[in-house]
């Protein structure tokens, strides 16, 4: 990542990425207020459980294309691109595979997804070297992704719940590969298709630390 890079704005770093104010005006089901000012998308987004399915697998096929985008666009050392997803649609052999490696808990929630993505990063670069940051740059472009989902009217749901060492096995990925999280994609459920139990928990508050506790000046304060 060069520091001669010109620093984007907020919305013309949306604009790049195909983002439009017509759905950032879009409200998240529970309010959230931000400290300082920032582009409503980021409020917007948000990991649901109640996830529904009504998209045909081509049109989900699609609209993953997009997200996928999104994430290809991200910066990274050296612009080693080092993020990579394996994916499969709900209805498909590729889903089962994804499926499978959940823990029960996430199976539950998640069977009403149009999607699922295994997320992993490359841990070397070209030249075989290690790399420090492959986990960060992977981030970066999930952090892509989800925002992307968000704008489309899609629910992104990260998730850690699931056999790690199962999916480099039925992966048969290389040792310089490293497994990094789980990823529902679905659609916001409608109010008569909602679980009770989905529906509450997807109502709860929404916290996060305030910018005093995660940002100093100067020195690390804990």
């Amino acid at each position: 990542m060069s520091s001669s890079t010109k620093t984007l704005t907020i919305p013309a770093l949306l604009i790049l990425l195909g983002l439009s104010c017509v759905a950032c005006s879009t409200k998240p089901d529970t309010p959230r207020k931000a400290e300082h000012p920032i582009h409503p998308l980021f409020l917007q987004r948000a990991s649901k459980y109640d996830l529904h399915r009504t998209l045909s697998p081509e049109s989900m096929n699609q609209k993953l294309k997009s997200l996928f985008e999104a994430a290809r666009w991200a910066p990274s050392s050296y612009n080693s691109q080092p993020w990579r997803y394996i994916y499969g649609v709900q209805g498909t052999p590729q889903w089962d595979k994804l499926y499978d490696l959940l823990v029960p808990f996430n199976q539950e929630w998640v069977a009403t997804a149009g999607a699922l993505i295994l997320v992993i990063s490359r841990n070397t670069f070209e030249n075989n070297k290690p790399s420090r940051t492959h986990s960060f740059d992977t981030g970066l472009a999930t952090a892509q992704l989800f925002l992307q989902a968000a704008h489309m009217g899609l629910i992104g749901h990260g998730m850690s719940g699931f056999d790690y060492d199962k999916a480099r096995t039925v992966f048969n990925l290389p040792k310089d590969y490293t497994v990094e999280a789980m990823i529902a994609i679905g659609e916001p459920a409608s109010p008569k298709n909602s679980t009770e139990e989905l529906a509450e928990r997807d109502a709860k508050p929404v916290t996060r630390k305030p910018t005093s506790e995660i940002a100093f000046e100067g020195e690390m304060i804990t």
